[in-house]
């Protein structure tokens, strides 16, 4: 059973009633967002794709995150979301996009961006692909948890984004 079932269906109904597809762009997540959506039957109709961008080269070559913002800010921060979520739109058909990108732990984390930490990015297709919200949280528990807790947050962002439209 999908652990986030009510809302991806109410993120599937507004995608679907606005005409949009939606795009991931998964760090530390590794693909949890895409197969959650995808467990739902008729989720071809409103998902575009994911784009699991673990290692920092895949960032930069599959969704054009620039190397000088991996390197001035890192790659667990909010430019690096930015990039991903704008990154994501310009190398799809996709019209809304959600980036994440943290340290689940159980080691991995440093000063800036201690274990749990992670950081959102929410994106839409207008004009231009842009990132129109961010947002950074600390969460606790095991790897498995934070990883879980990451996929309902960056649904809640989608359907909070596109209950704003």
């Amino acid at each position: 059973m999908v652990a986030n079932i009510q809302l991806i269906e109410a993120v599937a109904r507004l995608l679907t009633d606005s005409e949009l597809t939606l795009v991931t762009a998964e760090s530390c997540t590794g693909g949890m967002i895409a197969a959650e959506l995808t467990s739902v039957p008729g989720s071809s109709e409103w998902f575009e794709g994911a784009f699991v961008t673990y290692r920092l080269s895949a960032k930069t070559r599959m969704i054009g995150v620039r190397q000088s913002t991996l390197d001035a800010e890192g790659p667990v921060s909010e430019p690096t979301a930015k990039e991903m979520a704008i990154g994501a739109l310009r190398a799809s058909d996709a019209r809304v996009s959600v980036a994440v990108t943290g340290v689940a732990g159980p080691d991995g984390g440093d000063l800036l961006a201690p274990v749990g930490t992670v950081w959102f990015g929410w994106g839409i297709r207008t004009d231009e692909p842009r990132c129109v919200q961010t947002s950074r949280h600390e969460l606790a528990g095991s790897r498995s948890e934070v990883r879980a807790e990451a996929v309902r947050i960056a649904l809640e962002g989608v359907r909070t984004l596109l209950d704003r439209r």
